[in-house]
């Protein structure tokens, strides 16, 4: 069980991690679609939760060490993590403004071989994927130390974990309520808060001393 000091890490890197997982795209698009056809939800949530904790943890270890090296890299690193929340979260409101709504019409079934090809293309061909487990959470990392930065770590995997694992079972669940525009715009002003409410603790001890 964590202590109450390592909660506020813990805390901050699942919120990371879920707020730039969540946000809908080619890889989770095809987590949901498969979901909903009930086609290799585990292997597949699996393979993308690993795909995430490998990434994390090669950001956390030579983002950290880097940082170390190179003290002002931290503040660099926070400005522009503010930014690219800031930007990112802005991107999720925009989303919320549109009538796009993701169908779930059932395709043909596809073999275990080719989903898992498919999703692991889907991951390592996203170059945004190295930006948000590698740069930006290994990054953040660093203004963490010890036991703290461990608990941020382990938050930031959990997230991809339960995300994937989530979005992949209960997908049948929510397909009478995804089949409505409203359901993703109301997911898209949660990351979008999510991401500036993030945004600002990051600058809020520079700006508010």
């Amino acid at each position: 069980m964590l202590s109450l000091s390592l909660l506020e890490p813990f805390i901050t890197g699942f919120l990371l991690g879920a707020s730039l997982i969540i946000a809908i795209g080619s890889q989770n698009a095809f987590v949901l679609r498969l979901g909903l056809q009930r086609q290799h939800v585990f292997p597949v949530a699996l393979v993308c939760a690993l795909s995430d904790a490998l990434l994390i943890l090669a950001g956390v270890a030579g983002m950290g060490a880097l940082v170390k090296q190179h003290a002002g890299i931290l503040d660099i690193i926070t400005w522009g993590g503010f930014v690219f929340l800031a930007i990112y979260g802005l991107q999720a409101f925009l989303r919320a403004l549109k009538k796009e709504q993701m169908s779930s019409a059932k395709d043909e079934r596809m073999s275990l071989r080719k989903a898992l090809l498919t999703v692991l293309a889907f991951t390592y061909l996203n170059p945004h994927v190295y930006l948000d487990t590698v740069v930006l959470v290994g990054g953040l990392s660093a203004q963490w130390q010890g036991m703290d930065k461990s608990a941020f770590t382990i938050g930031a995997i959990l997230s991809s974990f339960a995300w994937f694992f989530a979005l992949g079972y209960g997908a049948r669940i929510l397909t009478p309520l995804f089949e409505k525009p409203i359901a993703w715009r109301v997911l898209d002003l949660m990351i979008g808060t999510i991401m500036w409410l993030i945004a600002y603790s990051l600058i809020k001890d520079v700006v508010f001393p």
